[in-house]
C-alpha cells in the first residue's frame, strides 16, 4: 500500500454553534490539509465518530468523496465494541472511493487476546477494502499485543496497524517481525521518526490537522536519510503538542484549528470546548512555533 505511506491526517469533524456539521469549514479543512498530507482519515476517532450518527458519518464520507482537492487516498474509521454491528455497518456501507478502513480495538469491554483475535479477523474476512488496525490503549483500556499484531498480520486483508500505545518495545517486536509489507504507523505525533527509523511507514496525525507542511517536511527529510533533521523539525511541535489532550482530543486541535482560522472550536458533549486556560496555551505555543 505504498500510496499509504507517509501522513495520513485524522481529519477532526467541523461543527457550528448548534452542533451542526459545518461543510464549509470541512472543505477548508481538506484543502489546507492537502498542502502537506498524503491521505485522509475520515471519522476516526478524531472525527468524533462515537458521537456523530450513521447518516452524518455517511455525509461526511460523501462530501471528503466529492471534494478531495488532490485526489489523495481515503481511509474511513469503521471500528467499534460490538463486533456484530461493524459486520452489520461494513455491509451497509458504500466503500467506493475508499481504500481502507480503520478499525479501533474494542473499548470498554476489555476483551482477551484471542478476543481481539477473533473480532479483527470477523471484520476482515467481511470488509471488501484492505483493514488498518488501531491500538489506542489509553483509550480503550486493552492492548492489542505484538503477538496478536503479529498473527493478525498474516491475513491477506489487513495490512497494517496504527500504534498508538506509546510503547517503543512493543512497536520494536512488531517491526522485527511483521512481513515486510504490513505497515507499522505511528499514532502519537511525537513518536513519528521513531517509528520510521525503525521501518515504519509514517503517521496518522491529530496536528496534522493544522501543522500539515510539517509532516511534510519530516517525511522528505526521513526519504533523504536526514533522521537528525527530520527529528529537529519534529522538536519544533514539542511545546503545542501537549495542550492537545490536555482536555481530551479533538479538544485542542479544534482550538488550534480556530486560532489558526479553519474552524470553531466546537465539540461534542460530553466534551466540551477548550477551556479559557487551555485557549490561552494553545495560542501561546502556537506563536511561539510560528517564529
Amino acid at each position: 500500500m505504498k500510496k499509504l505511506f507517509g501522513t495520513g491526517v485524522a481529519l477532526v469533524t467541523p461543527f457550528q454553534q448548534d452542533g451542526t456539521i459545518d461543510f464549509k469549514a470541512l472543505l477548508k479543512l481538506l484543502r489546507h490539509t492537502a498542502k502537506g498530507v498524503d491521505y485522509y482519515v475520515v471519522m476516526g476517532t478524531t472525527g468524533e465518530s462515537v458521537t456523530t450518527s450513521a447518516e452524518e458519518k455517511t455525509a461526511v464520507l460523501d462530501f471528503v468523496r466529492s471534494h478531495n482537492p488532490k485526489n489523495l487516498p481515503i481511509v474511513y474509521g469503521l471500528g467499534g465494541n460490538n463486533t456484530q454491528q461493524v459486520l452489520k455497518t461494513i455491509r451497509e456501507t458504500d466503500f467506493s472511493g475508499v481504500t481502507a478502513i480503520l478499525s479501533v480495538s474494542p473499548y470498554y469491554n476489555k476483551p482477551s487476546q484471542e478476543g481481539l483475535y477473533q473480532h479483527f479477523k470477523a471484520i476482515a474476512d467481511a470488509s471488501p477494502v484492505p483493514v488498518i488496525l488501531y491500538n489506542v490503549p489509553g483509550r480503550t483500556s486493552s492492548n492489542i499485543s505484538a503477538e496478536t499484531t503479529l498473527r493478525l498480520a498474516q491475513h491477506k486483508n489487513i495490512i497494517g496497524i496504527k500504534e498508538a500505545s506509546g510503547n517503543l518495545e512493543q512497536c520494536m517486536k512488531i517491526a522485527q517481525l511483521k512481513p515486510r509489507d504490513f505497515m507499522l504507523i505511528s499514532g502519537d505525533d511525537l513518536l513519528t521518526v521513531s517509528l520510521y527509523a525503525m521501518g515504519g511507514h509514517g503517521v496518522i496525525s491529530v496536528l496534522a490537522n493544522a501543522l500539515p507542511r510539517v509532516f511534510k517536511k519530516v517525511k522528505d527529510q526521513v526519504v533523504a536519510g536526514n533522521y537528525l533533521k527530520a527529528s529537529e523539525t519534529l522538536f519544533t511541535l514539542l511545546a503545542i503538542n501537549g495542550p492537545m489532550y490536555e482536555e481530551a482530543n479533538p479538544v485542542g486541535i479544534k482550538q488550534l484549528l480556530r486560532e489558526i482560522g479553519i474552524c470553531e472550536n466546537s465539540v461534542r458533549q460530553p466534551l466540551l470546548p477548550a477551556s479559557e486556560a487551555l485557549q490561552a496555551k494553545i495560542k501561546k505555543a502556537y506563536q511561539e512555533l510560528k517564529k
